[in-house]
């Protein structure tokens, strides 16, 4: 029996006319079936793309054998339980090819149908034009851009590590219920990537021998060969990184054979490598065996056309009049890997349940990570800071704050790339999460440890942290300048695509960073960041509000977070006497610090963040003196005070009250919503320069003063005529502070 396009049976059996090679299988032990099923593959891979008019259908075709490999007979995977904590991990790196997965996920069963892969990349399909995390059972990660996924499987190997590290960390090696492989598929692309030769290397250095990547080298990309830009030897870079490498080549003998065998005695090769992560370069053909594209550009990223795909399923030994044909042989040996699944996760839970029973207490740990669960009491634990004039920096407050969380909060775990002194990020007495071998006179540690050391790898330190949230048991962060945010925000992207709570640590957050000049200090980043949908952008006004800011980002479970943090020491406010409100009021994004006692109706309101809330106070005392009425707005997250109900939003910015100043140490991009069309910002609309923080402060424009002037202003242009869009440029901007320069 067979399926026509609309799924129906159509009470005919085909029988295949095959006239290409065959795969070598018999180690594997493929019948005639298995090879159907491949070609299967190959074939609704060439329709889906036929039928939309647009995709990538070549190396879905070409990769079909290794697909059915992994999903029939290396992975660990319950196609009836896809979150299943004893399942390998899947990444198809290379996610333009999202039909090589797609297609096993229908034919293993994992929910999709069909009619899946006949909507594909269509309006409100379960197979959107690159795999989506959430969106598609089976689909671990959102993958995208080219090697973002490969070097956020590092990620998922690291994190596999750690939670080994903390439920089983003396079994023996492959004896944890906890062990399990990350198995990755890349491309010629993924390898171009800088941020897969970072990855790479660290995962060398790191000997996640967990860690297995098949890199698909068919030496054609958009622009068809590959070697018009791309002739390394990658197997000896990899090596080089301290990688287990293999070459499993189908055109060695000048025909094209996929020795399926020799791919599967490499992969068993690969499994048995504990100590070095593993990379099995396959030779393949593009396309494959489409009679005039394959090995060609034109397989790559656009469909075959009617006639190509008629051919090739001539070759295949398909009628080529009819479209996602599944015959029920086909379907009912591929599903077999639902039973072999149901199986390994029953003998699976014997081993898990004698580990419960040997191990209350981490049993109990489990269970609580799994349900994404602080601990009763744990913010019993968050610092509190005495107040003090002369103040602390808050990356020094936000390093205080995770070294008091890691006794209660074993799961929160990161570090740096490369700046632990710089970013805080280390906690106290803490070891390093690295092998034994690696490490040094300061830093010690083991393979089990909570210190990561990234590297100056911050493209790849954003990715990992990405695969280590996707591992799903632990709370990552890393930390940065948040000058070089620019270099992690592909993987923060994704992040936020992927409602991950992975925290990045960003200090050294605006010019108040000083001498290093105006490469290292941000501008534009905080705008930037906050255009990204899905990410929170926190910038604590002082120590007290850093906690109570670590204190809402952990309790958030959907979304990513940036702390963002100062190298100056700011003022610790006194909250205790009433002229400051509670520092915990910042877990609403945006609360009234000082000012318009008792409800009173403010003459402006003063709007700052970080650090600028500090001066935005010293401006209320210079207009107070004036018999002015000032309210001071501290606004740590934007993203936070947005989520607020529409009536505490207007408690804290009255709509009748115009008059209203923003100061922040950056462009006023995004500001204008906030102070309206009477208001006044006072930003940076320029780099920095060389110099003490006081000094670019005052050179810039930054001060009390100001602050107080611009108020002013707004005060008068708020009993005027609403003016739309707020005042009008008269003139080019001013190498000053104020963002309005008329």
């Amino acid at each position: 029996m067979t399926s026509d396009q609309s799924g129906k049976t159509t009470g005919e059996t085909t029988r295949p006319n095959r006239s290409v090679t065959s795969p070598v299988a018999e180690r594997a032990g493929w019948d005639a079936v298995d090879v159907r099923a491949v070609d299967t593959a190959r074939a609704l891979a060439a329709d889906a793309v036929q039928k939309v008019g647009n995709g990538h259908p070549g190396t879905a075709m070409s990769l079909a054998p290794l697909a059915h490999l992994l999903f029939q007979n290396v992975m660990r995977h319950d196609p009836g339980d896809d979150q299943w904590l004893g399942r390998d991990r899947f990444v198809l790196s290379c996610g333009h090819s999202s039909l090589t997965l797609y297609i096993q996920l229908y034919l293993t069963g994992y929910g999709l149908e069909l009619s899946d892969l006949e909507a594909y990349r269509t309006w409100g399909s379960a197979t959107p034009g690159h795999p989506e995390h959430h969106h598609t059972r089976g689909v671990e990660i959102t993958t995208g851009p080219l090697g973002q996924g490969l070097a956020s499987a590092v990620g998922m190997a690291m994190a596999a590590r750690r939670e080994r590290g903390l439920l089983d960390p003396d079994a023996e090696p492959g004896g944890s219920p906890f062990d399990h492989h990350v198995y990755v598929i890349a491309s010629d692309g993924d390898m171009m990537e800088g941020v897969t030769g970072e990855a790479a290397s660290l995962a060398g250095h790191q000997e996640l021998g967990n860690l297995v990547v098949f890199y698909d080298s068919n030496h054609i990309s958009i622009e068809d060969d590959t070697d018009v830009a791309f002739s390394e030897d990658v197997p000896a870079r990899y090596a080089s990184y301290g990688w287990h490498v293999q070459t499993v080549d189908w055109t060695r003998t000048g025909d094209y054979v996929e020795d399926v065998d020799a791919l599967l005695a490499a992969t068993r090769a690969a499994q048995q490598e504990q100590g070095r992560p593993s990379l099995i370069m396959l030779r393949t053909l593009i396309g494959w065996p489409a009679p005039t594209k394959q090995n060609t550009g034109k397989a790559h990223g656009s469909a075959l056309g009617e006639d190509e795909v008629a051919a090739t399923k001539r070759l295949l030994g398909f009628d080529p009049e009819r479209h996602f044909v599944v015959e029920d042989a086909v379907l009912a040996r591929t599903r077999q890997a639902t039973d072999r699944g149901r199986q390994a996760h029953s003998e699976w839970n014997k081993a898990f349940e004698a580990w419960q029973k040997a191990n209350p207490e981490r049993a109990e740990l489990l269970d609580r990570l799994q349900a994404q669960r602080l601990p009763d009491g744990w913010t019993d634990a968050l610092p509190d800071f005495p107040a003090d004039a002369k103040g602390m920096a808050t990356r020094a407050a936000s390093g205080k704050v995770l070294s008091a969380l890691a006794p209660v909060l074993p799961e929160l775990w990161g570090g740096s790339a490369d700046l632990a002194g710089s970013n805080n990020t280390t906690m106290d007495g803490e070891p390093s999460f690295v092998p034994a071998d690696r490490q040094t006179k300061d830093w010690k540690g083991g393979p089990y440890g909570r210190t990561l050391h990234f590297g100056i790898r911050e493209h790849a330190m954003g990715a990992i942290l990405n695969g280590i949230a996707l591992q799903s048991l632990t709370r990552p962060y890393g930390g940065t300048f948040l000058t070089f945010s620019d270099y992690m925000r592909p993987a923060v992207r994704l992040a936020a695509l992927m409602q991950l709570p992975a925290t990045y640590v960003w200090t050294h957050d605006s010019i108040g960073l000083g001498e290093d000049g105006p490469t290292h200090q941000p501008v534009e980043h905080l705008a930037a960041l906050r255009a990204i949908p899905g990410l929170d952008v926190v910038r604590p006004a002082d120590a007290n509000e850093t906690t109570a800011c670590w204190r809402t980002i952990l309790e958030h479970r959907d979304r990513p977070a940036a702390l963002v943090l100062t190298r100056q020491n700011v003022p610790v406010l006194d909250r205790s006497g009433g002229e400051h409100a509670a520092a915990e009021q910042a877990a609403r994004g945006g609360y009234v610090l000082a000012g318009t006692a008792d409800g009173a109706k403010p003459d402006v309101i003063l709007v700052a963040t970080g650090s600028e809330v500090h001066i935005a106070l010293e401006a209320r005392a210079l207009l107070e003196a004036d018999g002015l009425a000032v309210r001071v707005v501290s606004m740590p997250c934007r993203e936070w005070f947005a989520a607020e109900p529409a009536a505490y939003q207007d408690e804290v910015l009255p709509p009748s009250v115009r008059a209203r100043v923003s100061v922040e140490a950056a462009v006023g991009q995004g500001w204008r919503d906030v102070v309206g069309d009477a208001g006044r910002i006072v930003s940076l609309e320029h780099y920095g320069a060389s110099a003490d923080y006081e000094r670019l402060y005052k050179e810039f424009g930054i001060t009390p003063e100001a602050v107080a002037a611009a108020a002013r202003d707004s005060i008068r242009d708020a009993e005027g005529t609403p003016r739309p869009g707020g005042p009008r440029q008269t003139s080019a901007p001013t190498t000053g502070g104020t963002g309005d320069p008329s």
